[in-house]
């Protein structure tokens, strides 16, 4: 199952670069320019920045963890982000 959104802002990069190194401390991470993964137990989560917005994508097995996943990313991202936060997040959900 895989659940995405586009999130705009114009500190993309910025904010990619942040969370993957907050996340590096507890989880596997990898970040290559502006394109970050996180590992959790039970999905990952990519972000891909671009100039106007962060793609976000989490993918995993348990629709009921990706629900929690969407909501600790968001608030990762806000916290971050707080000049502008709350981010407008719009979730997609699909299978995968």
């Amino acid at each position: 199952m895989i659940v995405e959104a586009h999130v705009p802002t114009k500190s993309g990069a910025k904010y990619v670069q942040q969370l993957c190194k907050h996340w590096s401390h507890k989880l596997p991470v990898s970040l290559e320019g502006d394109t970050g993964e996180v590992t959790f137990e039970t999905a990952v989560a990519s972000m891909v920045a671009g100039p106007d917005s962060i793609h976000v994508t989490i993918q995993g097995e348990d629709r009921a963890a990706l629900e929690r996943l969407t909501g600790v990313v968001a608030e990762h991202l806000d916290r971050f982000a707080f000049r502008e936060a709350p981010l407008s997040f719009e979730w997609n959900w699909r299978e995968g």
